[in-house]
């Protein structure tokens, strides 16, 4: 056996290693949900026959957070060690005519991340309380309450408005007129029962998360290792999975209509229409709109048609929930997140400057940094780095061709990175768009970051949290506005040089002998 023959299959055990952890990584999310109420998972209100089902098992509140931790480590792991073994698999072999990479099947992974979405709907939902928000608000539209000038404290003795926790009890919907209808059809459905409610809001968050997968793996199944590498990032990640599906976070129906807006983006009616429920879903989901804008720059009919459908979606949807709703969605833009690198700056402005909240600053701040990542990462898509084929970090981001797509990714990578409101499940519409695109190094930095704000935000509620893990919020929250600077950081420096041109030896102007 070659040398080169046994460090392939060092690799390929290395490649098992890492599809084992991301299996074990989905199996620990849906243990915890089968355990039932916990330190992750709010109880729910209603009929004991009614879904979602779960085991009532009371499980001790370090024993759940410490599985979620593990689950999550697990499965950075996993997507970092496979996504890294990708190129491997449409590079030639050097290890000789008796090894090929090992590489699991992407339809495999595919059917097996729809199969776990779809069990993850039947149970309870983890990791926050935004669910419970969610209800409310459709409760609130049944019962004739504005939900954009309302609280669930207006709602006493009201069985869904009091499942609500602190500290969300008086804060009013955030969402667009299409996410808080979707709420107010469930509620419909599910009447003074909080358990059937969430039941009829996680089938719909379920086919939206399954529907986004099946999309992405059409568009990339000509590419055996691009449609493993979209499996990877979306249908089979677990960090997603732990989110967006058994989270059951509002994003997932805005990044299903911004995926299928892109993938339509040949028909402009049906594009705009569905670009414009995306944003009626949440309006930071508008800057995928930019891509087929640009793409569409040099075809002005094509766009202004495009453009009218989506605007004519979302004036439609604000104007039935009146001019109230934009005005929640505006007081948030201008929050800080504990875990954000803004709350560095915040803290260092207030110690040279004296105290004041400096959110003007910090606004202005976030666009030019994002301005400048986004710059960075087109500038290396449009400049591809000469044998960008070869290994995981050389590859250029988009793969040297710049279309709405690769406009979308950057924008959205670029949003994530920037904003100073960020939370763990916002990542979600930034893999929707990189599952499209071709791999590069930004896979690991947005897979890295997803990992970082999901530790920090373990778990994501305040009620029946253990009081000595308190350190989790108190200690390790804050410090991780360290590692997503440094993470920024470290994109920025890539990205640019990344991007610079080759310089190759100049040719010898001797005569050949």
């Amino acid at each position: 056996m070659t040398p080169e023959t046994r460090q392939g299959r060092a690799r390929d055990r290395l490649t098992q290693v890492g599809v084992a952890a991301v299996g074990a990584s989905v199996v620990a999310t849906v243990v915890i949900g089968l355990l039932g109420p916990s330190a992750m998972v709010p109880g729910l209100g209603g009929p004991g026959w009614q879904p979602p089902y779960w085991l009532d098992a009371r499980p001790d509140g370090h024993l759940v957070i410490a599985l979620a931790a593990a689950g999550l480590v697990l499965g950075g792991f996993g997507l970092l060690t496979v996504l890294s073994a990708i190129p491997a698999a449409s590079a030639p072999s050097g290890g000789g005519a008796g090894w090929r990479p090992w590489l699991p099947p992407a339809r495999a992974l595919v059917v097996l991340g729809c199969l776990a979405a779809g069990a993850l709907a039947f149970l309870p939902p983890s990791g926050s309380g935004d669910h419970l928000n969610y209800a409310a608000y459709g409760r609130m539209v049944t019962l004739g309450l504005d939900p954009y000038t309302h609280g669930a404290a207006d709602l006493p003795g009201d069985p869904v408005a009091d499942a609500v926790e602190a500290p969300w009890r008086e804060e009013p919907s955030v969402y667009g007129p299409v996410a808080t209808a979707v709420q107010a059809a469930a509620s419909w459905v599910g009447g003074d029962s909080t358990r059937l409610t969430i039941f009829v809001l996680a089938l719909v968050n379920a086919a939206a998360f399954i529907a986004t997968g099946l999309l992405i793996d059409r568009f990339t199944r000509y590419d055996p290792a691009r449609r493993l590498r979209a499996a990877l990032l979306w249908t089979a990640n677990p960090l997603l999975l732990y989110h967006l599906v058994a989270g059951m976070h509002a994003d997932t129906l805005a990044i299903a209509c911004m995926v299928a807006a892109l993938l339509a983006r040949g028909r402009p009616l049906g594009s705009g229409l569905l670009l414009g429920l995306g944003v009626a879903v949440k309006l930071n989901a508008g800057l995928v709109a930019l891509g087929p804008a640009w793409e569409l720059r040099r075809r002005p009919a094509r766009l202004a048609l495009m453009a009218g459908a989506a605007v004519a979606v979302v004036v439609a949807g604000y104007a039935v929930a009146g001019p109230e709703a934009l005005a929640p969605v505006s007081r948030t833009s201008k929050s800080v997140s504990w875990a954000s690198l803004w709350k560095l700056v915040q803290g260092w402005l207030q110690g040279a400057l004296g105290s004041g909240a400096y959110r003007g600053e910090i606004q202005v701040g976030s666009l030019l940094l994002l301005a400048l990542v986004a710059w960075s990462l087109l500038r290396m898509a449009a400049r591809p780095v000469p044998g960008g084929a070869g290994g995981f970090l050389a590859r250029p981001f988009g793969g040297g061709e710049v279309d709405a797509t690769v406009v979308a990714a950057a924008l959205t990578v670029a949003y994530v990175f920037a904003t100073p409101y960020v939370l763990p499940w916002y990542d979600g519409l930034a893999f929707g768009m990189l599952a499209l695109v071709g791999a590069s190094a930004v896979d690991a930095f947005a897979v890295v970051h997803l990992l970082a704000l999901s530790l920090a935000y373990l778990p994501a509620r305040v009620d029946g949290q253990p009081k000595d893990l308190a350190w989790l919020g108190e200690v390790v929250r804050p410090r991780t506005a360290w590692v997503l600077l440094a993470l920024t950081c470290a994109l920025v420096v890539w990205a640019w040089r990344a991007a610079a041109p080759v310089r190759t030896p100049r040719a010898s102007v001797a005569p050949p002998r």
